[in-house]
This record gives structure tokens, sequence and C-alpha cells, in this order.
């Protein structure tokens, strides 16, 4: 892609499309934070749980994780909320309103990321939860007609050893709904080459590898994933346009950035929306995925990380579009559905649903 040919100037009235309408795929969403939070609200009350005020009535709460404190309190807040789902029915129920979320948002197809040991001790441990999932994903599929794959994510701040566990549960699950592995949590924390042997259990099994990098952690952590866990694509990954080298490199091999502007702005990774470098990733080539990562604490789902970065830059309708083919591109979709998914964004920019 080619940013400048693709129109980094202000859309004009006749030309700017409903983002929601735009086909796309959503490769970077927590299985707890893409909980509604009505949904939260409603499950909280329902067992007397007692939540901050942050989750209440001063939802979306205000965060930053420009140190170890605020990510304890980002982390807490997300602990908080994972405790209200007790019940295989509020698994199927998260599962279901978020595969109509991303519908809604004009998703065709979601990766979803989890890391089932959170959940393992309420729901019989994690083979247990992970069937779980995986028939939620099923169900909500069918129901939907949005394409779901699970990627399995190892908690950075645990053991290495138990990134192999779930490593080799990943992969006996490939090709049975988990698509990928991931490494999520403060990348701060730990030493990311203590985890390269579960990414290469999960190598062998085919699986995405995709660790988070490059948000709180800047481009040496990038060139880390690269070299010691072969990333595939990179959670985040942003912070690579701060190095022409490395950013040249990510653009020749081919490994996507699943960006989330909202999230990056929230966390204090940027002061403000234009300061997120879309516009500098693009204009070298680098494959991007936008993706929402936790609406439930950021407030924000998949089509407003188009709808912000169109009015944050400025794209036009062209590079939205291209947007959407790459995050589809570099996602583990079904071929058939991957090619009706872009014959469908050619349709969304030559016709359009109307003007907005």
């Amino acid at each position: 892609m080619s940013y400048p040919d693709t129109g980094a100037g202000a859309p004009s009235p006749t030309t700017v499309r409903d983002v929601r309408a735009l086909p796309k795929a959503h490769l970077h969403l927590h299985f707890t934070g893409s909980m509604r939070h009505g949904t939260l609200l409603e499950l909280a009350e329902r067992d007397g749980i007692a939540l901050p005020d942050s989750l209440v009535s001063e939802w979306p709460p205000q965060l930053s994780a420009a140190d170890e404190k605020g990510w304890f309190r980002f982390q807490r807040l997300y602990d908080v909320a994972r405790s209200v789902l007790r019940t295989e029915a509020d698994v199927r129920r998260l599962v279901l309103e978020t595969a109509e979320d991303d519908v809604r948002d004009g998703g065709r197809w979601l990766e979803i990321q989890v890391d089932p040991s959170g959940y393992a001790a309420r729901f019989g441990g994690i083979t247990a939860f992970t069937d779980l999932v995986l028939d939620a994903v099923r169900d909500a599929s069918e129901r939907t007609g949005l394409g779901i794959g699970v990627v399995v994510a190892a908690n950075r701040t645990r053991h290495p050893l138990d990134a192999r566990t779930l490593a080799r549960l990943a992969g006996q699950y490939a090709g049975r709904g988990v698509v990928g592995f991931g490494l999520s949590n403060d990348e701060r924390r730990g030493r990311t080459a203590d985890f390269a042997g579960a990414f290469a259990i999960a190598e062998r099994a085919g699986l995405a590898l995709v660790p988070h990098g490059g948000e709180l952690r800047g481009p040496d952590h990038v060139r880390t994933c690269l070299d010691t866990l072969h990333a595939d694509r990179l959670g985040h990954g942003v912070r690579c346009a701060e190095d022409p080298d490395l950013l040249a490199r990510i653009v020749d091999a081919g490994v996507a950035l699943e960006v989330c502007p909202v999230s990056n702005v929230a966390l204090g990774v940027y002061s403000d929306l234009t300061s997120v470098p879309l516009p500098t990733l693009l204009e070298a080539g680098a494959t991007v995925a936008l993706g929402a990562d936790d609406p439930l604490l950021f407030g924000s789902q998949l089509a407003a990380q188009y709808a912000t970065m169109r009015a944050a830059h400025e794209l036009d309708d062209a590079t939205l579009a291209e947007l959407a083919r790459m995050s589809l591109r570099a996602s583990r979709a079904p071929d058939e559905l991957r090619v009706a998914a872009l014959a469908a964004v050619d349709d969304w920019l030559e016709h359009g649903p109307g003007s907005r």
C-alpha cells in the first residue's frame, strides 16, 4: 500500500461512508474486556458483587499505565470484571454479545484472546474452560454469521512453564477453533525471551504467534519479540514507529501490527489520538489491523477505532478500506470468508451504504 496514493486529505461529504458498514476483521480483543458494560452491571448485581465506582458511575475509568501503579489499577479493574463470570451461561452470554457487537460494527472475522488459566479455578481447569469457550464460539458464530477464532494467551507475569502448558493446550486445539498463541499483560514485567520455549511449541503446531509488544516498551522490546518469539503479528507494536530501521524490517517481514488507538491514549502511551503514529506506519508500508483491545475498560469498540483515526488523521474512505483489507489479510480467517469479505470491502468503497 502506498499511503499517499490512498488519500490523506480531508474527506469530502460525498465520500464519507459509515465505518460500521465497512467489512473488517478484529484481531485484538481480550475476552473479559469484550464484555458489555450493562452485562457487567447486571451480573454483579445478581451475585451481590461490589464494583468500584470507576466501573459504575465513573465509567469508563480514567486509566494510565505510565508506571507500575497505574498498570496495577488497570489490572485490578480487569480482575474485578472477570469475577462476575460465574456460570457457563455467563460465558456463553459474553461470547454471543461480543459477536453481536462486532457484527454491528462491520466485523466479518474475530480473533478473541483468552488466558484459560485465569478462569480455570471456577470452570474445572484450563481444558474444560477452553472446551466451553470453543463451544460458545461455535454457537455464537452460527447465530450471528461472524467467523470467530480463539487466541490462547499466556500471562507474562506467571512462570514461563505455565506458558508452555498453555501452548501445548493451544496446539491440541489447532484446527479446531484455536488459531493463535499470544503473550499478554504488562510487557515491562518478566523476560520476554524466557517465553521462547512456549512460542516454539505453538509455532510447531502451526498457530499464529501474536505476542504483545511495542506499546508500554519501545523498539528494543519489539526486536526481542521478533528475534525470540518469531512474532507473526504484534499486539500493538505501534512504537516501532520510533525506529525507521525496525519499521522497515517489520514491513519487509510482513509482520502485522494490531494497533489499538483508543487504548493507547487511555493508558498514556500517547497524549491524544492525533499523536498515534498511524500515518507513519502506513507511509512505511506496514500492515495495520485496528483493534479495540478492551472495550469494557476503554469504552470504545471496533468501528470507533476507524472513526477516531479518520477524524484524527483526516483519512479518506480509500485509506479506511485499505485498513480493513489489511485486517482481513493478516487474519487466520478461512480463505472463503476472507475472499468474500475483501470483495465486500471493494463494494463498500465503490458504492457505499450512504453518506455520514
